[in-house]
């Protein structure tokens, strides 16, 4: 179920540049890298060796760095796309990571972000699994506001897995 979620990004990513922020074992990565221009952080050193040990496997690259959300290694404007998918709410500075995700956007380039959200249907289920990743430390944030102040378009958003994982795809307006 988790794989068909974060494979939801792939017809939401363009290049040539694609920054996957928090990539885990790189999943996501190997069905796109071939593709693009794809580089990668995450913040823990073994999901770094997990996912370049799978990139070799799936025969792509990917430029593949040990860095923190809050201080991405990267120039200001230089992706088209950055993704993060079922990460955010693990971010214990919000509004930090947001920045810095904003920073290293384009002017125009697009945000994928999916994580975990409050169900709007009201489903049991789904508020149930958004009361566990709560009692794992994650912070549900409202995505909507925190977009918007950091000055993104919001022109799609998907609802899934009993209501509690949302797909926002967003573009970066000015500079």
């Amino acid at each position: 179920m988790w794989r068909r979620w974060i494979g939801s990004a792939l017809p939401h990513i363009r290049g040539p540049r694609v920054l996957e922020v928090s990539f885990g074992t790189g999943w996501l990565l190997t069905r796109y890298a071939g593709n693009f221009e794809a580089h990668g952080v995450d913040l823990n050193e073994r999901m770094v060796a997990i996912s370049r040990r799978n990139l070799r496997r799936a025969g792509v690259t990917a430029d593949l760095r040990q860095a923190n959300v809050e201080a991405l290694p990267y120039p200001d404007g230089h992706f088209d796309t950055v993704v993060n998918t079922m990460a955010f709410s693990g971010y214990p500075n919000g509004r930090q990571a947001m920045s810095e995700l904003r920073r290293v956007l384009r002017p125009g380039g697009r945000l994928v972000l999916i994580d975990v959200g409050y169900p709007h249907d009201g489903s049991r289920l789904g508020r149930a699994l958004v009361g566990v990743w709560k009692r794992s430390g994650d912070v549900i944030r409202d995505m909507s506001s925190l977009f918007e102040s950091f000055g993104f378009d919001v022109y799609h958003e998907q609802v899934g897995g009993f209501g509690s994982v949302h797909l926002h795809v967003a573009t970066k307006q000015g500079n």
